[in-house]
Parts: C-alpha cells; sequence; structure tokens
C-alpha cells in the first residue's frame, strides 16, 4: 500500500506502508522531516499532520487525548491528526498526508 505524503517544503514522496503500521512509522522509515518524539504514544503532537479533505472522513474519530493534543499545537487546520493514530489498512490506500511545520525536527 502507499501513502502520498507532501513535506514541509511542498514535495510530495509516494512512500511503500504496511497494513497494521502507524503512518508516522512509515514517514518516519523513509527519512521524512517528523519529529515522532514520542514514537506513537499519543503524548506529544509531533508527528501532526494535515489530512486530504478527501480522505479524513475515512479515518475513524480522534480520541480526546489526540484533539487535546492537537489543540495545543499552533498550526492546527479543521483536518489535522496525529500520524501516529492513523493505523494504515487496505481502505487508506493511496492516503494524502502533508506534514504540518510543527512536526518538523527542527520545529521550535
Amino acid at each position: 500500500m502507499k501513502i502520498l505524503v507532501t513535506d514541509q517544503a511542498g514535495e510530495v514522496h509516494e512512500l511503500e506502508g504496511l497494513d497494521g503500521w502507524r503512518a508516522m512509522e512509515v514517514i518516519r522509515d523513509w527519512g521524512l522531516n517528523i519529529k515522532a518524539e514520542c514514537g506513537g504514544a499519543c503524548t506529544c503532537a509531533t508527528c501532526h499532520v494535515w489530512v486530504d479533505p478527501d480522505w479524513y472522513g475515512l479515518l475513524p474519530v480522534a480520541s480526546h487525548d489526540e484533539e487535546d493534543l492537537i489543540f495545543s499545537t499552533l498550526d492546527q487546520k479543521p483536518t489535522s491528526r496525529l500520524s501516529c493514530q492513523i493505523i494504515l489498512n487496505d481502505a487508506l490506500d493511496g492516503l494524502k498526508l502533508t506534514l504540518a511545520p510543527s512536526a518538523a525536527k527542527d520545529a521550535g
């Protein structure tokens, strides 16, 4: 399965993912500019992404913890999610995400 990830510079990357993996793991393992400090524990918001509006409704509803963390970012949008909470499956083949500036390794 593939996901399409636009990095903070606007470059689109087609990444190969695996069923059951977190989108954050795929993005991190392909070496894109994502901090992902907590490694998927939903405690830091450093894997913040904007989901393409066409895909947003296909994701499970965000938990209260995830919503609180997204609210703490300065660059949240209506389609913001934490990529550690997006579990890949066949229905998400072709998922389009954009890395938020707050997720960059050098973000303050």
